[in-house]
């Protein structure tokens, strides 16, 4: 065995039997930096279910293009190919430009509403000519992005009196899905900081505990790397430690979550549950939980053992 595989398996003993010295200590504090860590872990799970259902929706715009009332049946017609040539190529090929005329906007009303009457007496119709295009191929909410060009340009054609598109709600769900992320990125350094502070904490108690024993070590001729290494597995074995309780307690807090979220989803003729991380997703967390305990381990060695002498 190399010396450098000597030198971790014995610091990684000599932390382990720490931990086995005042496992009590250890597994208060595991639970401390856990409950700092369920809440990120938490949010993780939940917009990690809810990414692929807003990339699955069904996102298919439909633009009405007014034309000016006083604009001339022929012009408003000859529109149609600069809509086209608008949406340019493929998309162009996938969209449906339906011409509508205003007498037959203004049945379509009569028969949708009680109006009828109400509209007869207004004596002429007061609806314009229109276009309606149904776009297709937008699977996303970032591909609806999109449509806010074509809509800024199809307003600047001439006669062209407002476009309205209905894809709001599309881009209101992406926006709102950018914030969590957002939120939950300030959550997580916020609470970051809380475990890397408990860790710092811990490991300042046992280099207190331990003083005597680094200074015989130091005299006896024990670099500082062979007396640091301890105290860094020990953190990162607390982090690692709190990043299993954590996301054990999320995985079980799924179990009568999903009950409620199915009884509320069969309302609505959907099965749609939430799904616990999968192993890629988990191995992250718990490397990213090891190395805050091992940043946390750094600073409180690097702060404290120098003033061991």
């Amino acid at each position: 065995m190399s010396p450098w595989f000597r030198q971790h398996g014995f610091a990684l003993g000599a932390a382990l039997g720490t931990v086995r010295k005042s496992p009590g200590s250890f597994l208060f504090n595991v639970l401390v930096v856990a409950l700092a860590l369920t809440l990120p872990f938490a949010g993780i799970t939940l917009l990690d279910n809810v990414r692929p259902l807003s990339e699955q929706l069904s996102v298919d715009p439909e633009i009405s293009v007014f034309v000016k009332a006083e604009t001339p049946r022929e012009q408003a017609q000859a529109l149609a190919p600069r809509i086209r040539a608008i949406l340019g190529g493929d998309a162009a090929a996938r969209t449906s430009v339906a011409f509508v005329p205003r007498e037959d906007a203004l049945a379509s009303l009569k028969e949708r509403s009680e109006l009828g009457e109400v509209i007869d007496t207004l004596g002429e119709n007061p609806l314009p000519d229109s276009y309606v295009l149904k776009l297709d191929g937008y699977t996303s909410a970032s591909a609806a992005s999109k449509v806010d060009s074509i809509v800024e340009q199809l307003r600047a054609l001439p006669g062209v009196d407002a476009v309205q598109v209905d894809s709001s709600w599309v881009k209101r769900l992406a926006a709102l899905l950018g914030v969590l992320r957002l939120a939950l990125l300030l959550l997580a350094v916020t609470l970051g900081i809380v475990v890397i502070a408990v860790v710092f904490n811990t490991i300042r108690l046992q280099v207190l505990t331990q003083k005597e024993e680094i200074a015989v070590s130091k005299l006896l001729g024990a670099t500082d790397n062979f007396i640091h290494r301890p105290f860094y597995y020990t953190g990162a074995l607390l982090g690692l430690g709190a990043g299993a309780v954590a996301l054990g307690v999320v995985a079980a807090a799924l179990l009568p979550l999903n009950e409620a979220i199915l009884a509320f989803a069969r309302l609505y003729g959907s099965n749609f549950q939430l799904l616990p991380l999968g192993a890629l997703e988990v191995a992250g967390l718990l490397a990213i939980s090891a190395g805050l305990g091992l940043i946390g381990a750094m600073l409180s060695v690097r702060r404290h053992l120098a003033r061991v002498r």
